[in-house]
């Protein structure tokens, strides 16, 4: 599962940009598209990604994980987008459209056929949407794996799998751990408090850094008076 999960998304490499981890702030391609073929895009990682895998013979488990991933999943986001569109476009133009199919928006599959092919589709969906969670405190994040989690096995995506009620407990656990760790803000320290005896929070460890070092001669040097008293050399 772990090798799988480096190599998974491979397929992104052929449409990089269209793919919102690799887009610079403020730029977002999908925008000049219709959501079809948005969806047709993004679906076609996986294709791309087997291909990839077969080319340079990373061996048939791999290219099985790449496959599944996704199972048969919706895209929602360009899914929504459709229906929107179809709506807006339906009642300025006062004709009637033809329907959206929601299969236009699905991963084709198949559905994770093994345990490992599980745990990366559903290390793949949390692991993304935490990354769009304002704020990730411990308590979001673990509300959060639990209904992706629940979501999953519910849309019936793990229903080839073997993978058990007690073993998805314990991958949410998990999860709940590992992205709490990511996740984990530090807080701002006070800085040390200068001569005029008011003390800052200072943000900034390297501002901090400089200040002890300025003062690190001098503390050094009432340290060695007071040795050197306490031996009667002073």
């Amino acid at each position: 599962a772990k090798v799988a999960a480096y190599y998974h998304d491979i397929g992104k490499l052929k449409k990089p940009l269209y793919f919102i981890e690799n887009q610079a702030e403020g730029e977002n391609r999908h925008e000049k598209l219709a959501p079809s073929m948005s969806s047709l895009i993004l679906i076609s990682h996986v294709k791309e990604g087997v291909e990839l895998a077969r080319q340079h013979k990373l061996g048939q488990p791999i290219m099985d994980i790449i496959s599944q991933h996704h199972g048969t999943r919706l895209i929602s986001f360009f899914y929504q987008k459709a229906l929107e569109a179809r709506e807006k476009n339906k009642t300025s133009k006062g004709a009637e459209l033809p329907p959206i199919e929601v299969e236009d928006y699905r991963y084709p599959g198949p559905k994770p056929q093994t345990k490992e092919a599980g745990l990366v589709m559903l290390a793949d969906v949390v692991e993304a949407a935490c990354r769009a969670l304002p704020e990730p405190t411990s308590a979001r994040i673990q509300g959060l794996v639990s209904k992706l989690v629940n979501n999953v096995f519910i849309d019936g995506q793990l229903d080839e799998c073997e993978l058990t009620l007690k073993d998805l407990h314990q991958i949410a656990k998990r999860f709940n751990q590992i992205l709490a760790t990511i996740h984990h803000k530090r807080i701002e320290y006070p800085a040390i408090t200068p001569r005029d005896g008011k003390s800052k929070v200072n943000a900034d460890p390297n501002q901090r850094e400089t200040k002890t070092d300025r003062d690190r001669p001098a503390a050094a040097e009432e340290v060695g008076q007071v040795d050197l008293k306490r031996l009667g050399l002073h």
